[in-house]
């Protein structure tokens, strides 16, 4: 139970976590360190300067700023602001923000968004490549984009020129979701020629920053924000990337995370596909079409429930028809007879028996002794 102490206590540690980020030098990884060591953010800010120093890479100037007595009053301020101008903040631990990000050992603590993230947003594939694309790069990162939003999965992306807007612009068209990852505030648009594509992308998704709306643009910021992009999803899918390509970092990230990386081959003798190719040469996944990024996704570690009657356990479930689903979300993880699957449908059982078959075929569902099936 939510009590009035408890959300007190909630919003005490979302001002602090707002504030560490406010302090010079506390970067992802220092900040995971000190919460690390004194439980909390709140507690970081509580501590004595002899207590602070005995943490590694803490030093007089970043002692200085956590004892500032103005620091929480000033992020008290953006918290106000935030409010006033649309953009809620989310604090890591709680239901709102993002579970997939939470595997990684960098998260932010505290992201701001604009736009809604919803539960099926956890079924999602980061598309990312080249800002100076070619022709064929454009193309295939709108074929893809299109296709992977049509068959349920979000489309995360940097909101940058060239392959990352045409994914976005295409994963809306389709009707689908998209996340943008922005390496200023959510009110910071780059390019500004995406300003349009933020707003529709607020309509049909979200923007999310791990820094505050004040937050303008500086490069060394967009490295930094790959990281979130590939955390946030199930895998990362590169389209057209030379050897210096910014998306690469988002691919080496995603390889030190866990998740799957996939790559869009491109001509042998095109420098704009160099970066993909020696990728697909060092064993990433090679992409035709969406399919094989559906086929390619294993077994999540738990379900994503993507509606009140969908609950997805591994992505290539979404390629099927709404028969195919509907039987199989019949069957769950324990054993159940086959007639319980076809109760109160016995009109339509040869339509149902043949569906067990395929996905029996599509190994999403196993036969039993005694009539029975289960899910995988």
């Amino acid at each position: 139970m939510v009590t009035e102490q408890s959300v007190s206590a909630g919003s005490a540690e979302l001002q602090s976590a707002i504030a560490l980020g406010l302090i010079s030098g506390i970067g992802p990884r220092l900040q995971a360190e000190l919460t690390s060591v004194f439980g909390s953010c709140a507690a970081v800010l509580q501590q004595s300067a002899e207590q602070l120093r005995q943490v590694s890479g803490v030093g007089a100037k970043i002692v200085a700023g956590l004892q500032d007595p103005g620091l929480l009053l000033r992020a008290q301020q953006i918290l106000d602001e935030c409010r006033a101008g649309g953009i809620r903040p989310l604090l890591s631990g709680t239901s709102e923000y993002p579970r997939r990000l939470l595997e990684i050992s960098d998260f932010p603590r505290v992201l701001f968004q604009r736009g809604v993230l919803l539960p099926q947003d956890e079924l999602s594939i980061a598309i990312v490549g080249s800002r100076r694309c070619t022709p064929y790069g454009l193309r295939q990162a709108e074929r893809l984009g299109a296709s992977l939003a049509r068959a349920g999965l979000t489309v995360v992306s940097g909101l940058a020129r060239g392959i990352d807007g045409a994914a976005q612009r295409a994963a809306l068209r389709a009707g689908g979701r998209t996340v943008a990852v922005l390496p200023a505030g959510v009110q910071s648009i780059y390019p500004p020629e995406h300003a349009d594509l933020a707003e529709e992308i607020v309509q049909q998704g979200a923007l999310l920053s791990e820094m505050s709306h004040r937050q303008q643009l500086l490069p060394g910021l967009f490295p930094q924000r790959n990281r979130i992009i590939s955390g946030l999803c199930l895998g990362v899918l590169v389209i057209e990337a030379s050897r210096r390509s910014g998306a690469l970092y988002t691919a080496r990230h995603a390889i030190e995370q866990g998740r799957d990386v996939f790559a869009l081959p491109g001509p042998v003798d095109s420098l704009a596909s160099a970066g993909c190719l020696e990728l697909l040469r060092d064993g990433v996944q090679l992409v035709r079409h969406a399919d094989d990024v559906l086929e390619a996704l294993g077994p999540l570690p738990q379900p994503a429930v993507r509606s009140r009657t969908e609950t997805v356990h591994q992505p290539r479930e979404l390629s099927l028809n709404t028969l195919e689903k509907d039987v199989l979300n019949r069957i769950g993880g324990q054993p159940c007879g086959v007639d319980d699957v076809l109760r109160g449908r016995e009109q339509q059982a040869p339509q149902i028996l043949a569906t067990l078959t395929v996905l029996e075929v599509r190994r999403l569902i196993r036969r039993l002794p005694g009539n029975q099936v289960v899910r995988y």
